[in-house]
């Protein structure tokens, strides 16, 4: 591990590292709690360089921490760490479990649905240590598990939340979240149906979805995002579905038409799947905006009843970082129940709105 010398001369539990903290997202987030904490933000990964270049960026604001957390790490390490905020894909548990060790609270922005289960076997290891992570942070997942708790606020019993999210070609998302984007297309995967899991193929089952004014109705694909398995848990929810759909109609249309031509399995060809990450990052074209839509439908005394949850915003990996930064400031803190728990758990939206810079705005429609 490689740092500037004041980090090993602290002897407080009062640190956030922000593994990844120099990417596209960590780097928003790093920028937002260093406001809020002054001196106690270090921006971790395994290229130096980086990290130290983003730290004069800060005016060193933001410290620089070199982490390989593939390697195994002591839990001595963390000793003055109070919160570590995950912006990479991680394969196994072994870093979560160090935290744990450490009695360091963990936050985690991954989408990866089997990533985030074996987090939650740790549960009663977090919870015999005192410490605490909050997974699902972020838009999808994140906003979305939040919105599905809010609209089943409304309902006596639900029986089913069509999650949808509407992506714009027009920002420049970093490598690694279209890279993960890519890899997913041809995927299977399991979806909630009738209280059980059932294997689903990504960018199958294309439904229209009504985002309302300006937007209209598009149809989306299936897609792996992992608030669909979160909330069914969560929330006890018997059939949930996230969709994802592009800006760009033709486009979405076409990688549907690409997996039922089979053409999507080229992916696992190196060159290919290279060339479609190259593509996604420097297309042309598109809005830098998102859109999320939640259809959750249920009873209400004794009514069927439909309620609709809406968002438009822009920039998403923007949001994704107040929506992260937001989840730290509560954890760091105030204490939170130890255990391992998905956002929604934990937090309203309303909780979170105060906290990023601009707030969302949520329409509703209960019919």
């Amino acid at each position: 591990m490689r740092a500037e010398t004041e980090h090993n001369s602290l002897n407080m539990k009062d640190q956030i590292w922000v593994i990844g903290g120099y990417g596209q997202v960590g780097q928003m987030i790093c920028q937002q709690l260093a406001l809020a904490y002054p001196g106690k933000v270090w921006a971790a990964g395994t290229r130096w360089q980086r990290a130290e270049q983003f730290s004069r960026e800060t005016g060193g604001a933001v410290k620089p921490l070199q982490l390989d957390i593939t390697k195994p790490i002591d839990s001595g390490m963390l000793q003055n760490v109070k919160l570590v905020i995950m912006c990479v894909d991680q394969y196994d548990t072994r870093f979560v479990e160090s935290c744990a060790k450490a009695g360091t609270d963990y936050i985690d922005i991954s989408a990866k649905a089997d990533f985030l289960t074996q987090v939650e076997h740790l549960h009663s290891t977090l919870h015999s240590s005192g410490s605490t992570a909050i997974l699902s942070v972020g838009l999808s997942p994140g906003i979305t598990n939040l919105l599905v708790r809010e609209a089943a606020v409304h309902l006596d019993q639900i029986q089913e939340a069509d999650i949808t999210v509407m992506l714009g070609l027009g920002e420049k998302h970093g490598k690694a979240a279209v890279e993960w984007t890519v890899d997913q297309m041809s995927t299977t995967y399991d979806v909630m149906r009738q209280g059980e899991f059932v294997s689903v193929q990504s960018l199958s089952g294309g439904k229209y979805i009504d985002f309302g004014d300006g937007l209209g109705r598009r149809m989306a694909y299936l897609f792996p995002f992992s608030d669909q398995q979160a909330v069914a848990r969560t929330l006890h929810i018997p059939n949930v579905s996230t969709r994802l759909c592009l800006d760009s109609r033709w486009i979405t249309r076409l990688l549907s038409m690409s997996r039922r031509m089979g053409l999507l399995k080229l992916l696992r060809l190196r060159r290919i799947r290279q060339a479609i990450v190259n593509a996604l990052v420097w297309i042309p074209g598109g809005e830098p905006m998102y859109a999320v839509k939640v259809d959750v439908t249920g009873w209400k005394n004794g009514q069927y009843t439909r309620v609709e949850q809406r968002i438009v915003g822009n920039k998403e990996a923007v949001v994704t970082a107040e929506v992260a930064a937001a989840v730290a400031k509560r954890v760091y803190d105030t204490p939170q129940q130890p255990g391992v728990y998905h956002v929604e758990q934990c937090f309203t939206l309303l909780d979170l709105q105060d906290e990023l810079a601009e707030k969302l705005k949520v329409v509703t429609k209960i019919k």
